[in-house]
């Protein structure tokens, strides 16, 4: 089918930071910028319209997005919903996973009523190591929560629990936090192909990680600590957040490039 009418609801996975463009609203791409570049192609080669709105904001936790987001979208009358939520909440030091799961059950429920398309996304899995280790089982919990919300709503899923083709860490922004352009690559990827929706967009090439010695990878692990987790720290413990004060990128349906001319 040729979707006509994509919203796309979220945190800063969906905005796309950590993928820039000067050319795009807020000077940012990301995946659901590929999908829907994808998907004005193929409503233009079957005849009908197509517009795209990214209501996303960066740093907002799940209920934020139900609260802020829900309802603007299904003013949209989309035909196609894509959600990501709850990532931001898994990371504080507090949350109650089951009292998330059923607000997100009963937000992911309303998008469903409508006969929309919808996709949602688990969390990636951080591994037993790292800044997120000791949140891994957290996030499991969270992600089986996830697929019962899916399963009961007959949503597609994308797993990117279950996304090992490629190390995490090449898929990431120098900010350890947010995907980098290889990232929303390969979600791009996933969201098509678990819409079964052919499309062009490459495969990344090849990457190799620079070989650092360990000095030169702690004096890298000073620098991130510095310029990232710090500022991030602060926010957390200040009340404040990455998106205070911003508003969505893309509010209203709309073409996604004012040309034809796309891009994979």
């Amino acid at each position: 089918m040729a979707f006509q009418r994509y919203v796309a609801l979220g945190d800063s996975f969906t905005e796309g930071v950590g993928d820039p463009d000067p050319d795009r609203p807020a000077g940012l791409r990301g995946w659901a910028d590929r999908v829907a570049e994808v998907l004005e192609d193929r409503a233009h080669d079957a005849g009908t319209g197509f517009g795209y709105a990214n209501l996303a904001i960066r740093g907002r936790k799940l209920l934020p997005i139900l609260e802020e987001q829900l309802d603007p979208a299904l003013a949209l009358a989309p035909d196609l919903v894509t959600i990501h939520a709850g990532a931001n909440d898994v990371l504080r030091p507090r949350v109650d996973l089951d009292a998330l799961a059923a607000a997100y059950d009963a937000g992911v429920g309303r998008l469903a009523a409508t006969g929309a398309r919808v996709v949602v996304f688990t969390i990636w899995d951080p591994g037993g190591s790292g800044i997120y280790g000791a949140l891994r089982g957290r996030m499991a919990v969270f992600n089986e929560h996830v697929r019962e919300i899916s399963d009961r709503h007959g949503t597609d899923l994308v797993d990117m629990w279950r996304m090992r083709d490629q190390p995490v860490g090449q898929l990431m922004d120098t900010d350890r936090m947010h995907l980098n352009a290889r990232g929303h690559d390969a979600i791009a990827r996933a969201v098509l192909a678990a819409l079964d929706v052919p499309h062009a967009v490459p495969p990344p090439e090849p990457f190799v990680a620079p070989a650092l010695s360990r000095r030169e990878q702690l004096r890298e692990d000073a620098r991130w600590t510095r310029e990232f987790l710090l500022p991030w720290v602060h926010r957390r413990v200040t009340g404040r957040s990455s998106g205070d004060g911003l508003a969505p990128r893309r509010p209203t349906l709309a073409p996604v490039l004012p040309s034809t001319d796309r891009v994979g």
